[in-house]
């Protein structure tokens, strides 16, 4: 078998069945240089344990998901959703320092959706302006940069009230780049006509902090959520986005993200391996220089 692009990162919930141990142990034993980690996972074995377990696996860490779900009005709700963000935050701090030389201390976000009984969309992003303000102090005391990740508008009613990578650089709009970014994930973005317009701006602007790739395929399963497929599996234009990535400067690992059953019942080193023919194929190709 052919060595593993080094740029390749497994994102954990491409394995989702798999502890935080064995996703660490089948993702080295690939031959896979790095990983991107979820917080439940991670608060299953303590932050303690889930660092030295990473430490030893000689695994960069590249992101870690996810926080965010801050779109309702103040109130109790709304103040533990910030406080539960600045757990992230140090979570994700304490794993990047543990992980390998080249690791990145970066937060996904996915924003929230609609409160209930609302309709409206703009003051929810307000919201969401509003908790990036409050929460920019504590990433820049830890070093780490959030990533607001725009979602595919078929959750913007419950999960996600950013839906294209033009909103999420509006919102981080005269926020420190360092402190606030956009993660660019293939799955949300493929669609948008605008897309590699936004990508050169984000570029421009310093605020690509991840990027995330998996396929779309239809006919989709009635959990849209889970819809996600290996790379080159669907109908994504890898070739435009990964160049227009790449054109930026963007030099970071590339993470696959996969929610999707089947894969998830697959046995966890196979589908590691399966992720990596997959970006050998779809993406490698496309990517100027190796790590």
């Amino acid at each position: 078998m052919t060595a593993p692009d080094p740029r390749l990162s497994i994102n954990q919930a491409t394995i989702k069945y798999a502890d935080l141990a064995t996703a660490l142990a089948v993702t080295a034993e690939a031959g896979i240089e790095a990983i991107g980690l979820w917080r439940e996972p991670v608060q299953e074995v303590g932050l303690t344990t889930a660092a030295r377990l990473l430490a030893a696996s000689g695994l960069r860490f590249t992101t870690h998901c996810r926080a965010g779900f801050f779109t309702m009005p103040e109130g109790t709700a709304r103040r533990a959703a910030i406080d539960d963000n600045r757990r992230a935050i140090e979570e994700a701090a304490t794993l990047a320092a543990a992980g390998a030389p080249g690791s990145t201390a970066v937060l996904v976000l996915v924003a929230g959706g609609l409160p209930d009984g609302s309709r409206d969309l703009v003051a929810a992003r307000g919201r969401v302006r509003d908790a990036l303000e409050e929460l920019v102090p504590d990433a820049e005391a830890a070093g780490v940069t959030l990533a607001i990740e725009p979602l595919h508008p078929m959750f913007a009613s419950d999960r996600c009230v950013v839906s294209t990578l033009g909103q999420a650089l509006d919102l981080a709009a005269g926020l420190p780049a360092h402190a606030v970014g956009a993660a660019v994930d293939t799955f949300h973005i493929w669609w948008d006509p605008d897309v590699l317009a936004a990508i050169d701006r984000a570029g421009r602007e310093g605020r690509i902090a991840t990027y995330q790739v998996c396929d779309w395929k239809t006919p989709l399963p009635a959990d849209v959520l889970l819809s996600r497929h290996y790379p080159g599996d669907g109908i994504i234009d890898f070739a435009s986005l990964t160049r227009a990535v790449v054109a930026t400067g963007y030099d970071r690992d590339i993470e696959v993200e996969i929610f999707n059953e089947d894969i998830w019942a697959t046995d966890p080193a196979e589908a590691v391996r399966r992720t990596a023919e997959g970006f050998a194929a779809a993406v490698s190709p496309h990517l100027e220089s190796r790590a």
